[in-house]
């Protein structure tokens, strides 16, 4: 994992000690209950790295990242009132100047810890000691996006790794620190596997039949949910999916050559599956019709259709 990151041993070296002496202090309590970058600011001290510089790089990084939890990206809203909220501003902003001291009973860490548990520990609603720092949309679907990544191969953008069901299994785990759930993730890992295939070259097959086997079990997820946050990342994941096959497809003979045209089969099985689902489990006017739309039917048509109008526009020039 270390590796599939690119993370330096030396890093991993600090961070491991950090987090044991983090987690010795957990005694009766989850790991869900802790804001990680608050803690790892306390833990870690200017004489843990090679130089200046790094250290205040790093110390920007974690105040950056609880900045984009608590007050960018929350879980629960902000009341625009919050006290809190306003001194936390007010510390990372001026900690982007100059570094604050991080020591355990040092003024500033206590009035840092004081603002950022106070808005970590708003509640939902739910009966839940959990902080809430990194699981509002899209923050943590962005952070999740990032630790799928880690499934491809960093010799060969265009393979899996061998390894990835432990990997899998290690990712997994961070589900109760994102707010991920298997719907969550099915529709993560779609769409990485689609960005996969398209940010390296659209060459790998393997990449876009995995992707369209995804949305697979995304439909199934979409057909017995009515989660109207999910149907909001759905509808959006899918728009942007099914833009980019179209883009190819209403113009196919612009699009495909004896080069490349062993894609078309996938990109059209993927575009219909995109568009199956937006609208037989996303549209609310189908729902509310239950009208009997051949979704696949219609949008092969469309993309004939469009391409020979394009195709006959341009022989007419």
């Amino acid at each position: 994992m270390r590796i599939q990151m690119r993370v330096p041993e030396s890093v991993d070296a600090r961070v491991r000690r950090a987090l044991l002496r983090i987690g010795g202090g957990l005694v009766g309590r989850r790991i869900e209950s802790v804001v990680l970058p608050l803690e790892l600011l306390q833990q870690l001290k200017q004489s843990d790295f090679s130089d200046q510089q790094e250290y205040d790089a790093w110390q920007k990084r974690n105040l950056r990242v609880l900045e984009a939890g608590l007050l960018l990206h929350p879980r629960v809203p902000l009341d625009k009132s919050n006290n809190a909220s306003q001194r936390l501003r007010q510390i990372i902003h001026a900690a982007l100047d100059r570094p604050i001291e991080t020591g355990k009973n040092n003024e500033s860490m206590q009035v840092l810890r004081s603002a950022v548990m106070s808005l970590a520990s708003r509640s939902d609603g739910s009966l839940s000691d959990s902080c809430h720092w990194a699981d509002g949309i899209p923050l943590n679907l962005r952070l999740y996006e990032m630790l799928l990544e880690m499934c491809f191969d960093i010799n060969d953008e265009t393979s899996i790794v061998e390894e990835v069901d432990e990997l899998m299994e290690q990712i997994k785990k961070t589900w109760v620190i994102l707010g991920i759930n298997q719907m969550l993730h099915n529709l993560c890992f779609a769409w990485v596997l689609f960005h996969h295939f398209v940010s390296t070259g659209q060459v790998e097959m393997d990449l876009l039949y995995a992707a369209d086997g995804q949305l697979a079990e995304v439909a199934k997820d979409a057909k017995t949910t009515r989660d109207p946050e999910y149907s909001k990342i759905l509808s959006s994941t899918l728009s942007s999916i099914l833009g980019w096959a179209e883009k190819r497809l209403l113009a196919y003979h612009d699009t495909f050559d004896s080069g490349n045209v062993y894609t078309m089969q996938g990109i059209v099985s993927l575009g219909v599956s995109a568009a199956k689902i937006l609208v037989e489990d996303v549209s609310t006017e189908y729902r509310r019709k239950r009208k009997e739309v051949d979704v696949a039917r219609n949008r092969i048509d469309t993309y004939i259709r469009s391409s020979l109008r394009t195709a006959f526009a341009q022989a007419s020039l």
